[in-house]
């Protein structure tokens, strides 16, 4: 004879199933891939918001000038971003101590021009982008053109 069975539970000897999982469309995956979606459209949003940044930066201007003076020591320059950077001494007395220019220079063209007057006077129109990275250029000033003069 078998043992009375209470009601609402099994046989004794026989299987329980478990409840069943959740579906795979349920809260706690919901959770995870919105927080996967979220975490990739705000590094996308930031790679995006620096590249306008530099867009920007590269593209206004925040002062546009000449210097006159000596090109004393020009050089190519840098670990992974090679930039051309240089010092233009600018002569205002004989005998004074010299102020010192610190320039870049992006094109390659400018740079050859720049380093065939290494030693003479000349006169450089420059640039003045602020907030650069520094693989831009050392200094916030970007030659754009040089002229020699004459003594």
């Amino acid at each position: 004879m078998a043992p009375p069975t209470v009601p609402g539970t099994a046989p004794a000897g026989t299987h329980v199933p478990s409840p069943p999982a959740r579906p795979a469309g349920s809260w706690g995956a919901r959770a995870g891939r919105r927080l996967r979606n979220l975490v990739i459209l705000a590094v996308v949003a930031a790679v995006a918001l620096a590249a306008l940044y530099v867009f920007v930066a590269l593209n206004w201007s925040y002062s546009t000038g000449e210097r006159a003076g000596y090109v004393q020591k020009f050089s190519r320059k840098g670990w992974l971003c090679k930039t051309w950077e240089g010092e233009l001494a600018l002569v205002s007395l004989p005998g004074a101590m010299p102020e010192i220019f610190a320039f870049s220079v992006r094109d390659p063209a400018v740079a050859a021009e720049v380093n065939k007057h290494l030693g003479n006077r000349v006169t450089l129109t420059y640039e003045q982008h602020l907030g650069l990275p520094s693989c831009f250029g050392d200094t916030e000033y970007f030659v754009k053109a040089v002229r020699r003069v004459e003594p």
